[in-house]
């Protein structure tokens, strides 16, 4: 049995022909290279050395995860193509599993660490045991992500010396010395690191068990989600839990509360009488926003000449930042576009940079100053206008 084997989960590459029980050749590189770059030249290196007959190949054997999100990517994409063109299938190889490989025969628990970021680590724990003129590795605990204390509690149960082995291991090396309780060691440089020879001799185990895949089936094996997929997840949780925004027409029960946002906003706020006389108007359109069913802010305008004169834009200070006011005006500025009104316009004070700064995102421009408009203080306006 010949097998090409891949491993590009880590900084290391790492590419091997095994047949049945000889390792022919392996090509292996720890430094600061793109595996996209360097995988198949690696392949091609040694496939000319040995004279490598890809007709006589019976299948591919790759890491599978978990590791590096793109050094994964790549090795399957690699390994997908190589399947592919042979018409042979792979062989997925745990990773963590293939770094245990490393360890064969000791009579130690073997526990490899692989730094996963974010206080984790990528581990299982493994065992060989003594079998007919071989050993066979033992999964006592199937490889996950998890903390290293997690881990390092596990193997104080289970009481038997460790190996530890793997990129994490100078990254949780002080941890250990704090909370290991039994004996351990760490692999020396020459076996503490992912190697395609592993791969492949375990990736002719699975073979003959029976565990490959066709070329089009084959995954990564992520164990977790990837940052961009965290990052998503936890925006829809996020907003899950917050409030829901609602915008609507303003009511007489409202005025009240609007008038106290506006006392507490602005020196020459409207009065009480002015919004509800506002709200028999026929040429007035004014609305609340609502978080979580409390009235948290409002916006209106007076219409005339197929023009909205934006009269008011208020926020309740403490919900200020998150965007309210920007989607009330783009309400209003589309309720005022369905009814026929070509053009926007309001006053702004000249020092309100952060108002100024939204009102030109929404597309309004300034266009005047209205010299000493505002009173305490007295102040300038800027006009603005969104045709």
């Amino acid at each position: 049995m010949k097998l090409i084997a891949l491993d590009s989960s880590g900084l290391t590459a790492s590419v091997a022909v095994v047949e049945d029980d000889l390792l022919v050749a392996e090509y292996t590189i720890q430094y600061k290279k793109t595996h996209s770059q360097t995988l198949l030249p690696m392949l091609d290196e040694i496939s000319n050395m040995i004279e490598l007959d890809l007709k006589e190949v019976d299948a591919v054997a790759v890491a599978a995860g978990p590791g590096s999100f793109t050094g994964l990517r790549i090795g399957s994409a690699t390994a997908k193509g190589l399947a592919f063109a042979m018409e042979k299938p792979i062989v997925p190889v745990p990773t963590v599993d293939g770094l245990a490989y490393n360890l064969y025969g000791t009579d130690k628990i073997v526990c490899p660490i692989m730094d996963a970021r974010r206080s984790q680590v990528y581990t299982g724990i493994y065992e060989f045991v003594p079998g007919e003129n071989t050993y066979c590795l033992n999964i006592i605990k199937r490889q996950c992500a998890a903390a290293f204390d997690e881990i390092a509690q596990a193997l104080n149960e289970i009481g038997r010396e460790v190996i530890f082995l793997g990129d994490g291991v100078p990254v949780f090396q002080g941890r250990m010395k704090e909370i290991m309780k039994v004996p351990y060691t760490l692999a020396p440089a020459h076996m503490n690191r992912q190697r395609a020879a592993c791969i492949g001799v375990l990736g002719s185990i699975y073979y003959a068990q029976g565990k490959s895949v066709r070329g089009e089936d084959h995954v990564p094996e992520y164990l977790r989600l990837s940052q961009a997929e965290r990052e998503r997840k936890e925006a829809r949780e996020q907003e899950a839990q917050e409030p829901e925004l609602l915008i609507r027409p303003m009511e007489h029960k409202d005025v009240e509360c609007i008038s106290r946002i506006e006392e507490e906003t602005f020196s020459m706020p409207w009065s009480l009488d002015a919004f509800t006389e506002m709200l028999s108007n026929k040429n007035a359109r004014y609305y609340v926003a609502e978080l979580g069913g409390r009235v948290v802010g409002s916006c209106g305008m007076l219409m005339a000449a197929g023009e909205g004169n934006i009269t008011n834009v208020v926020i309740e200070q403490k919900v200020r930042g998150a965007g309210i006011g920007t989607k009330m005006l783009q309400y209003l500025i589309e309720d005022g576009r369905r009814i026929g009104l070509a053009a926007f316009t309001l006053e702004v004070r000249v020092s309100n940079s952060a108002a100024i700064h939204v009102y030109e995102k929404l597309g309004f421009h300034s266009e005047g100053v209205r010299p000493g408009f505002y009173e305490k203080p007295k102040e300038d306006a800027l006009i603005m206008w969104k045709r």
